[in-house]
């Protein structure tokens, strides 16, 4: 048995995924299967529990100060993982990635500017420069042999001149892709065409699927001095709680911009993520993680192979996240029925793909990160929720 196989009952525990999917959803609470929120039902590695149990038995929280440890642990998983050198005074911890998002817009654009988002991607990318008074400008991507592919022509001709950012998901969320290094590569001519600082969002490169390897866009020439790196400890080890990110910037010019608004909105960050994200850098974290995307890729095949079985549904071949991104547009149906086939019969909240942008419409994403015992029980209930199409 897997350590990943205990099921942890999450319900009243403050939980966003378990605790408000009926609110959300309509998916009742007691029997419900909560598979939106990006969240894992899984405990972090013992190290990371043991370093929140050694905080608790002393028993002070007071100011944390002397950082240079949790620097060190962050530049060595970045060399040890992703083969990727990077100097400890580069980095800026944020409160989560989202945070660290708004905080790129406020630090290099300006309010009515354009930033550029390759759609569908992440919601909260759009929410964010919407409610920073930028405009989004969406460049949808094309699905080339059920893959996402990009289209630099095609956005080429989008720009307008007002654009002043591109924030890039890599790997993809919610589709799954691990960008080539020849696409990276495309990403940044894109960048230095439009004169447009690029923001990489990299929240899941280390669970990453086997036969895939993940290129940091670090590790592209010539990007440095318009390149913002986004990294976290939390998607890797279940600790999204503790909100707490890596803005990691080498060009100098850049670093000061964001330096300053960090410090004129007296941002530090909450020492309960930097003790875990400490703990979580490390050989045993490695290790665990290891594990870890070992039993996600197991629950990738069920779920893929089960919901590919069903007539009109299509799951997205996947190379990373723990997030299935399924095409119901084969059904026919209107967008309402196969939600509520979804929701009401099924008995699933799953997030809505028009959430996503243009592209997103047809689908709905699934977070597969749980026991694999409830994976079997959501396909079984999508099987049956659409059986009058087998």
């Amino acid at each position: 048995m897997s350590r990943f196989d205990e099921e942890i009952d999450r319900t009243g525990t403050h939980s966003a995924k378990w605790d408000m999917m009926e609110t959300l959803y309509n998916v009742p609470a007691d029997d419900g299967l909560a598979m939106w929120v990006a969240d894992m039902d899984f405990r972090p590695p013992n190290c990371v529990q043991a370093a929140v149990q050694k905080m608790a038995d002393h028993g002070v929280y007071g100011y944390y100060g002397d950082d240079s440890s949790y620097r060190e642990a962050i530049r060595w998983w970045m060399d040890t993982r992703h083969g990727w050198s990077i100097d400890t005074g580069a980095i800026f911890t944020t409160h989560g990635l989202v945070n660290g998002t708004a905080m790129c817009l406020e630090s290099f654009t300006a309010p009515g500017d354009g930033v550029v988002l390759f759609t569908p991607v992440y919601h909260a990318f759009a929410r964010v420069i919407q409610a920073s008074g930028r405009k989004v400008v969406e460049c949808e991507m094309p699905v080339v042999e059920g893959q996402y592919r990009m289209d630099f022509d095609a956005w080429d001709a989008q720009m307008t001149g007002s654009e002043t950012m591109l924030v890039l998901c890599s790997p993809h969320n919610p589709g799954g892709r691990v960008w080539t290094r020849a696409e990276l590569e495309g990403v940044a001519a894109f960048a230095k065409r439009h004169d447009l600082v690029l923001i990489s969002d990299e929240i899941h490169h280390d669970l990453v699927m086997p036969g895939a390897t993940h290129t940091p866009m670090a590790l592209i020439e010539g990007i440095a001095d318009r390149l913002v790196m986004m990294t976290a400890t939390t998607k890797t080890f279940n600790i999204a709680g503790a909100h707490i990110g890596n803005v990691i910037i080498h060009d100098e010019a850049l670093r000061a911009k964001f330096a300053a608004r960090m410090a004129g909105f007296g941002m530090s960050p909450n020492s309960f993520g930097l003790f875990m994200a400490e703990a979580a850098y490390s050989p045993e974290g490695a290790a665990w993680v290891d594990d870890l995307t070992d039993y996600l890729d197991g629950n990738r095949r069920l779920f893929d192979e089960a919901v590919n079985a069903i007539p009109g549904l299509e799951s997205m071949s996947m190379q990373s996240t723990y997030l299935a991104w399924v095409d119901f547009s084969g059904t026919g149906m209107p967008r309402a029925d196969y939600v509520k086939r979804v929701e009401q019969d099924a008995k699933i909240a799953a997030n809505h793909g028009p959430t996503f942008g243009k592209g997103g419409e047809s689908f709905l994403r699934f977070n597969f990160a749980t026991p694999r015992a409830r994976v079997e029980q959501a396909v079984q209930r999508l099987q049956q929720a659409f059986g009058d199409l087998q």
